[in-house]
């Protein structure tokens, strides 16, 4: 199993318009974490995601790493 380097990465929220949406073209984003993203970017909180998307808080927990893991891979 590979070992993430502990890249720590700004706040989705964080980043600038272009900045984005280089993530959402070179991360190969599934749909629900393109979803998880977009949301995130628009400062929304894992609760009303999970509310949004109507999926659980674990599952969007889940989502969260795995959306983090392919942005510390762009960097």
């Amino acid at each position: 199993m590979k070992k993430e380097s502990k890249i720590k990465i700004p706040l989705i929220r964080d980043f600038t318009v272009p900045e984005l949406n280089r993530f959402r073209e070179l991360c190969n984003f599934t749909d629900s974490e393109l979803t998880y993203f977009n949301l995130r970017a628009k400062d929304k909180s894992n609760v009303e995601i999970s509310l949004e998307m109507n999926v659980s808080e674990p599952q969007v927990s889940k989502l969260a790493k795995r959306v983090k893991s392919k942005m510390k891979r762009v960097l």
